[in-house]
């Protein structure tokens, strides 16, 4: 009877230790969970980007007021008897 008692614990702790510790256990569920989390991560980042993109592209097709505030900023355009003054930090 004592034989049988230490085997089947012995038995009860294998199958513990493959639920814990083997494939499916706590180590993968971890992993799996991080690698979860980075993903929502990265798809909030994708979506305020997506959202500033298309708020960018609603003020492009109703005005032309981005578009002249880019052309001034990014090229540096200005406007007929308009003087560009350019002012630079010292250092």
């Amino acid at each position: 009877m004592r034989w049988a008692t230490v085997l089947l614990l012995g038995l009860l702790g294998l199958v513990q230790a493959g639920l814990w510790l083997g494939s499916g256990g706590i180590p993968q569920a971890m992993k799996l969970q991080a690698h979860l989390d980075a993903a929502q991560r990265r798809a909030t980042e994708q979506k305020q980007d997506n959202q500033r993109l298309q708020a960018e592209v609603d003020d492009l097709r109703n005005g032309l007021e981005m578009v002249e505030d880019r052309a001034r900023g990014e090229l540096g355009m200005v406007k007929p008897d308009e003087i560009f003054v350019q002012l630079t930090a010292r250092r």
